[in-house]
């Protein structure tokens, strides 16, 4: 009874990417897994919640050389290609940045960063892989939860721009 009334609570959390959605009157749902600190891969995340690994896209932060900060949305099972990262931000390069520092851009913590949300608006690069999809899932702004929404809302509601930002 009581691990059953946890669920609820926990199923019920709004985090700020979730208001974001919900005042731009989006449809989404959300889906809970187990967060692991020590396996934040996200194909175990899509096989523990019976998810295609191409429907889960990864939330990246970097900084350029010119522009600053950009986030980056990339499908869980290719990689982000800084190149092309760089080429979509008007940067001649770009890095990741330090995990120190995400949550002090962000107000997310490393596992828990969502492309909605963020405390200051940064420039979103969605992978244009996702426009190909009905559905995908980014996370809700919690280790914890992921957030499924058709990507052109999600592209609308971060202001985003399309881009071919990920190989492998």
């Amino acid at each position: 009874m009581i691990s059953q009334f946890f669920y609820l609570l926990m199923a019920t959390k709004k985090t700020n990417a979730i208001r974001l959605l919900e005042k731009h009157h989006k449809t989404y749902q959300t889906v809970e897994y187990q967060y692991d600190p020590e396996n934040l891969d996200v194909a175990k995340i899509a096989a523990d919640n019976q998810l295609e690994l191409t429907s889960i896209y990864k939330t990246l932060v970097l900084k350029g050389d010119k522009t600053g900060i950009w986030v980056a949305v990339v499908p869980g099972n290719k990689t982000l290609s800084l190149k092309a990262m760089a080429q979509a931000s008007s940067n001649k390069k770009v890095a990741m940045v330090p995990v120190k520092d995400i949550q002090g851009l962000t107000g997310y913590i490393r596992g828990g960063c969502s492309p909605l949300g963020m405390k200051k608006a940064y420039p979103v690069v969605i992978d244009d892989s996702a426009q190909a999809q009905e559905l995908i899932f980014v996370n809700a702004g919690q280790r914890g939860i992921l957030v499924g929404l058709n990507p052109h809302d999600l592209q609308e509601v971060s202001n985003a721009i399309w881009g071919e930002i990920s190989e492998g």
